[in-house]
């Protein structure tokens, strides 16, 4: 087993600050060479986890183990990980090769080795030729990865990355995306990666743990997450979508009451609720089309066009339904559009709703 191919497991991980608490019974586990990120607001508890797995912070309760090995208790440099930091932590006055090659010097390894090791990172971050220029003078998304080099090049097995790309442009970030992507897989490394960017986490991710309050509310593939939300807060967090309140007027016969009107909602998520319960149908905003079809597999409702905001590859429309309440679609460039203060219809698949609370 390379020094990459290490999973991870957190059994019931919690982390108290006096009352207060920032980590709530977690567990998860993390596969060999996966790339993980947990996802949430600020204050969710996402970063206080990486912490605790790098050894800056000590859990309340519960385990964590890498490779089968508890690592509660032991020192930062006796984990086997590294970490990313947003802000880089840089030496701005030393050279990227000096910078590469400060945790290989730590750990004592001889010139000639260290010399190799550094001119292999200095290709695979795609810096070659530059290990001469110092911090100072080479751009912030050449810093991020001499960041990223430094962590890797004393081949921890598990790379934790704390909100790397934060300080980047937006096309630079999403560049950078997909070199970290590619060194994770070329190097077979297990990755836990923090952000509060949903884009980034469903564009790097295996597997992806949404996090609120110190808990983590779901856990799964990007597609699980995106597709299936199983609570309100998921799917309004993870891309845009729309809540619409309802009653749930027959679970046997999957249907619900909103606005006064029964609709036929999916059969997804009417296993966590019980008629007469209050809950919410999501609907992603680009599954929500004008005029729809009368058929039993559509549900739709009567609405007001307030706004239309242009995207550059679609539009936006926010609309008023009836009864009350805001719902969006997104629809792609060209669809022929109604006016600000026009009455439409609006509708969506069965198939493409879920039921949430």
């Amino acid at each position: 087993m390379s020094p990459g191919e290490r999973g991870i497991r957190l059994d019931r991980v919690s982390k108290h600050y006096g009352a207060a608490v920032a980590v709530d019974d977690v567990t998860l586990d993390i596969e060999p060479g996966e790339f993980v990120t947990l996802l949430g607001p600020s204050g969710c508890g996402k970063s206080t986890l990486l912490r605790m797995i790098s050894g800056f912070a000590d859990p309340s309760a519960g385990d964590i183990r890498i490779d089968g090995r508890s690592i509660v208790g032991l020192p930062p440099f006796r984990r086997d990980t590294a970490m990313v930091f947003q802000d880089y932590a840089l030496f701005p006055h030393r050279t990227v090769a000096q910078n590469l090659a400060f945790g290989l010097r730590m750990r004592r390894l001889a010139r000639p080795e260290i010399a190799r090791r550094v001119e292999r990172m200095l290709a695979m971050i795609e810096l070659p030729g530059m290990g001469g220029r110092r911090i100072d003078q080479i751009s912030g998304g050449q810093a991020q990865r001499v960041a990223l080099g430094r962590s890797l090049i004393v081949e921890p097995a598990v790379l934790l990355l704390d909100e790397p790309l934060g300080a980047l442009d937006l096309k630079l970030r999403r560049q950078m995306q997909s070199e970290l992507k590619r060194i994770q897989r070329e190097m077979r490394l297990t990755f836990l990666y923090v952000t509060h960017d949903q884009e980034e986490a469903l564009t790097m991710s295996d597997r992806i743990a949404v996090m609120r309050g110190g808990r983590v509310e779901q856990y799964g593939t990007p597609a699980e997450i995106y597709n299936a939300p199983r609570t309100a807060f998921v799917a309004d967090f993870v891309g845009e979508a729309n809540l619409l309140p309802v009653e749930i007027a027959s679970v046997e016969e999957r249907l619900v009451r909103a606005h006064g009107r029964v609709l036929r909602a999916a059969e997804a998520g009417f296993e966590t609720v019980r008629s007469g319960d209050g809950a919410s149908v999501a609907i992603r905003s680009e599954m929500v089309r004008l005029a729809p079809p009368q058929e039993p597999d559509w549900a739709s409702l009567s609405a007001v066009v307030d706004e239309i905001l242009f995207l550059g590859a679609a539009v936006k429309l926010v609309v008023v339904v009836e009864g009350g309440g805001r719902m969006t679609a997104t629809l792609p460039a060209g669809t022929p559009l109604p006016a600000r203060g026009e009455a439409v219809t609006i509708g969506w698949r069965t198939a493409d709703a879920r039921i949430v609370t």
